[in-house]
């Protein structure tokens, strides 16, 4: 959620004396960030260990977030940020990513998590509010849905307006769109922490339909709050992050609603509750969670010891390192009989905290720096990946969810590393001021 150079999430409300004033209440957090930019020790030379940096785009400066799709034996990466939208050709030399086309957007904001339709090779692009030097207050948010059938000519198709713009997710196979995200605008309820979710039709892509009543309200402890991003495991539920925790629904198919207590047809308007509710706060004081992971289907089907997991970023900054936001690992035990849609102050419901890891003090940080949340991750086996913004790019061994391991770090002194992601044996990270990193684990 930055504001050209701020970056994306929620800072918990204590943390407001932190923030830059915008004249919103400390719990909306248009802009959250340190007073200060990220301080780094003076001739701080980084720091790699068990990582080859094997490439770099420096023309993709301003890069938030990055996606893969292929066209036969041709494999390209659509690279989403402040410029638009620019397409790289990795076929010849995937180290070497070779520009072939752009979208050019400048002032776009933010993109986080662009999500690509693989099979109609389409390219969803969120614009928050904030885009264009707009505000949350009253700026105009929506989706670009942009046509890369031909790579080097991307070509929007349509722009919908949408009441929520901060990101942009497919559910039920790219069919629908689940748009969530930011604080709330001010011709929205008062009551409202933060935006929910938003249904858009895309079956038709040329004429995308908006839903007008949002969905997935009143998740955090009973209170609608800010939705910040949702990720679809391979089951096809589509597990929803953001104030209050996380919160996985099925959107298609027939199965038992745990609220209702009956089975009935899933659907993106009326998705059926599946499980998950509020991270313990001993494990995430903020209880903002910015995006998850559910490794079902991925090797062991997600089980530790008998536990389902679901792995999830705090996004929160503090004053210095040491209480800002970390990776969580929390067990779905218990939440699937609807307990983290009932959940309320009073009675609250929180998923068993498994493990967490944060970058404050790790081998490869910058102890001068006051950036330190986590942020986006990408799991491959039992190694996950991880941005930490400016404490760089981190690698966890974690086949012990309960004592997640670094195994390797990438952290140049310049990085603003905001999103990994493991592509054919190379990790691209998304980094805001060096473009996009090129990484080969070693360790």
């Amino acid at each position: 959620m930055r504001r050209w150079w701020i970056r994306s999430g929620l800072a918990m409300a204590t943390a407001a004396a932190t923030l830059v004033a915008t004249g919103l209440p400390a719990a909306a957090c248009e802009d959250d960030k340190p007073v200060t930019e990220a301080k780094h020790s003076l001739g701080d030379p980084g720091a790699i260990k068990g990582v080859q940096p094997v490439g770099n785009v420096p023309d993709a400066q301003g890069a938030i977030s990055a996606n893969f799709l292929s066209y036969g034996k041709r494999d390209v990466m659509v690279v989403s940020g402040q410029f638009g939208l620019k397409v790289y050709d990795l076929t010849q030399d995937p180290a070497k990513p070779r520009a072939i086309g752009e979208l050019s957007l400048p002032g776009l904001w933010e993109t986080e998590d662009t999500e690509v339709d693989a099979k109609r090779k389409l390219v969803f692009l969120s614009r928050d509010p904030r885009a264009f030097k707009g505000n949350t207050h009253t700026g105009e948010s929506g989706i670009y849905v942009v046509d890369v059938a031909h790579p080097e000519k991307p070509e929007i198709l349509s722009y919908v307006k949408v009441p929520a713009g901060h990101t942009t997710s497919c559910v039920d196979d790219c069919r629908y769109l689940w748009t969530g995200g930011p604080a709330k605008a001010d011709n929205q309820p008062a009551d409202w922490g933060g935006r929910p979710i938003w249904v858009t039709d895309v079956r038709d892509p040329r004429a995308p339909k908006v839903h007008p009543d949002p969905i997935e309200l009143a998740r955090n402890d009973g209170k609608t709050d800010y939705v910040h991003d949702v990720q679809v495991d391979k089951r096809g539920v589509a597990w929803v992050s953001g104030a209050g925790g996380v919160r996985g629904y099925w959107t298609s198919g027939f199965h038992r609603d745990p609220v209702q207590n009956r089975y009935r047809l899933a659907t993106a308007l009326k998705p059926v509750p599946y499980a998950g509710g509020g991270v313990s706060e001993t494990a995430a004081p903020s209880k903002f969670l910015h995006n998850s992971f559910h490794p079902v289907g991925s090797g062991d089907d997600g089980a530790w010891r008998g536990h389902d997991l679901v792995y999830a970023t705090e996004e929160s900054f503090l004053p210095g390192c040491a209480g800002d936001g970390v990776l969580t690992i929390s067990a779905l035990d218990g939440s699937y009989n609807g307990e983290g849609w009932r959940s309320t102050p009073e009675k609250p419901f929180r998923m068993r905290s498994i493990g967490t890891w944060g970058v404050a003090g790790q081998e490869g940080s910058d102890p001068a720096s006051d950036d330190c949340s986590a942020h986006y991750f990408d799991v491959r086996g039992h190694v996950l990946v991880q941005s930490f913004y400016s404490q760089g790019t981190r690698f966890l061994d974690v086949s012990d969810p309960s004592n997640p391991t670094q195994i390797a770090y990438y952290r140049p002194a310049d990085t603003a590393s905001w999103a990994p992601y493991w592509h054919d044996g190379y990790v691209y990270v998304a980094d805001n001021k060096r473009g996009i990193d090129i990484l080969k684990l070693t360790a």
